[in-house]
């Protein structure tokens, strides 16, 4: 028997699968209502393993800053004046609130950026190139998210669906961050970022087809 060699990355990646995998399996088939209300612990699990499997390059920590001020700043002047993204508020379920925005949407951008800009990075050397790919995933992974979001109690728009308005917006930020991650070359390396993005993109793929065919 060839043994397994347990390291950071493997536990880590072992952790989220789990997690994701349960939340899955508690909205089909147990209590949704609490596995969803558990969204802001898993993000913060999330978060927590992408700065210590992702850590180590001198701009990885300032990137990490950038995100989240960029992301609260952006959402802050969203909700509270309308710009960038629309007109909008978030509800409760992602925790405490500055200015109305959660601080886990902070967290959120921070996050969404560096596995993206991961992903592009360790398959495209082209620098515009990573720049798309970083901006297309991160735009896909919102299309998800934005029509179970107020079912969620995530955030809801006063016109009740996103508007086009939002995407843009949401391409403008992204185009920013990813810019940056990829001015500066922040490496990350292994596969902690592709596997939390799959997980994502599994996650909330089932909850939209839940929620589309007999409701969350």
């Amino acid at each position: 028997m060839i043994p397994i060699k347990l390291t950071r990355e493997k536990i880590s990646i072992s952790i989220i699968w789990l997690f994701h995998i349960s939340g899955i399996m508690g909205i089909l088939y147990g209590n949704s209502e609490w596995f969803i209300s558990a969204s802001p612990l898993n993000l913060s699990i999330n978060f927590f393993l992408l700065l210590i499997n992702c850590y180590g390059h001198k701009w990885f920590f300032p990137m990490v800053v950038l995100g989240f001020l960029t992301g609260m700043i952006s959402e802050i002047l969203g909700v509270q004046l309308g710009w960038i993204f629309g007109n909008y508020k978030y509800g409760d379920a992602l925790g405490f609130k500055v200015l109305g925005v959660p601080l886990l949407i902070g967290v959120n951008w921070t996050l969404l950026t560096i596995i993206t800009g991961a992903i592009a990075q360790q398959f495209y050397q082209n620098f515009i190139m990573r720049i798309i790919i970083g901006v297309s995933l991160m735009i896909f992974l919102d299309l998800l998210i934005e029509p179970i979001a107020p079912v969620l109690d995530f955030w809801v728009f006063d016109e009740g669906e996103a508007p086009l308005q939002n995407y843009i917006g949401w391409t403008a930020v992204a185009l920013f961050l990813q810019l940056i991650f990829h001015y500066f070359r922040v490496s990350v390396k292994g596969w902690f970022p592709h596997q939390l993005y799959i997980l994502q993109i599994i996650f909330f793929t089932v909850l939209l087809i839940k929620q589309t065919t007999i409701g969350l």
